[in-house]
């Protein structure tokens, strides 16, 4: 089956989006075709497959969104950006409320966040504290700034569903080999987290932030949208950082802003960067992909971005 598809990313966390809005394929064909074209040793590669999918009264569009492992995610706010931008061209709108697969969310056009980088930005939540509903079986109702015991580690994690699952923890320094034992742990689906986590640390930067994050169904990623508004969240629940003011939150993929709310909202701004166009023949049987013919590259969107990453380097 042949796909047009766009090579887009949100701060890094990077993605083939097809505008499925007129396709009528299966879960489990879905699940094939991200796993085909997020395939980094394949023809395209990123950490999922976004997907434009139609609206309905309450809503201008959807979104779903499967990780590379070909699961699907409750959301990812990097890719709602990008998903985003392919509705408002395909619409002709600047604003709307979009479907997630169980929330929803609400976004519209921002300025620029830089020269060139097309903006967005994005409010989601209430987030969820209630972890007996991701379900996180630990003996308590709410983990806040709390030890997980059953976690290799004695550091301690606050727990949000933004609605996918973060747990997020605040370091000195980041330390990749240990976010990856911790993660992966947790990507292995014990019986106490049979539905997996995310796993953020994070540096307290004066009023700032940065964010490192093993992500479910990835593992180690540059950037982790969902991860960034639970870990602004967290800072704020742990009066590290006020509610209802605008924060800057750095990854290895660049930057946003954020804000989160006592009632559990978040809002980011950040890019939703277009690297090309084209398309490409899936067999979802296989998971496999083959000839790519790119139709389109965006250079000027790169540089600019580019120019975002330096800078926050």
């Amino acid at each position: 089956m042949r796909f047009d598809i766009i090579k887009c990313h949100g701060s890094g966390n990077d993605f083939p989006l097809i505008d499925a809005r007129a396709l009528s394929l299966g879960d489990a064909a879905w699940a094939g075709v991200a796993r085909a074209l997020a395939d980094r040793a394949g023809p395209v590669g990123g950490d999922g497959l976004l997907l434009l999918t139609a609206g309905d009264d309450s809503h201008a569009f959807g979104m779903r969104m499967f990780n590379s492992d070909g699961s699907e995610s409750e959301t990812c706010l990097n890719g709602l950006r990008c998903t985003a931008r392919a509705g408002f061209e395909a619409l002709g709108i600047e604003r709307g409320n979009v479907r997630l697969k169980i929330s929803d969310a609400y976004v519209v056009r921002d300025p620029d966040l830089a020269p060139g980088v097309f903006t967005v930005r994005e409010t989601a939540g209430p987030a969820s504290r209630d972890v007996a509903a991701w379900p996180m079986a630990i003996g308590r109702a709410e983990n806040i700034d709390l030890p997980i015991a059953r976690l290799p580690t004695d550091r301690a994690f606050t727990a949000l569903a933004m609605p996918n699952p973060h747990l997020v923890a605040f370091v000195d320094k980041v330390d990749d080999a240990e976010l990856v034992r911790i993660g992966t742990v947790c990507e292995s689906a014990p019986d106490w987290l049979p539905n997996r986590a995310n796993v953020s640390f994070v540096e307290l930067r004066g009023c700032d932030l940065f964010v490192r994050t093993f992500e479910r169904g990835v593992g180690l990623t540059d950037s982790c949208g969902s991860a960034m508004g639970a870990s602004t969240l967290a800072a704020c629940l742990t009066g590290r950082i006020p509610f209802d003011v605008p924060t800057t939150v750095f990854n290895k993929g660049g930057r946003i802003r954020a804000e989160a709310s006592a009632d559990g909202m978040v809002t980011l701004s950040g890019n939703a960067t277009v690297e090309w166009t084209g398309s490409i023949d899936v067999d979802p049987d296989t998971g496999v992909a083959t000839a790519l013919t790119i139709a389109a590259r965006h250079p000027d969107e790169i540089a600019a971005w580019s120019a975002v990453v330096d800078s926050a380097a």
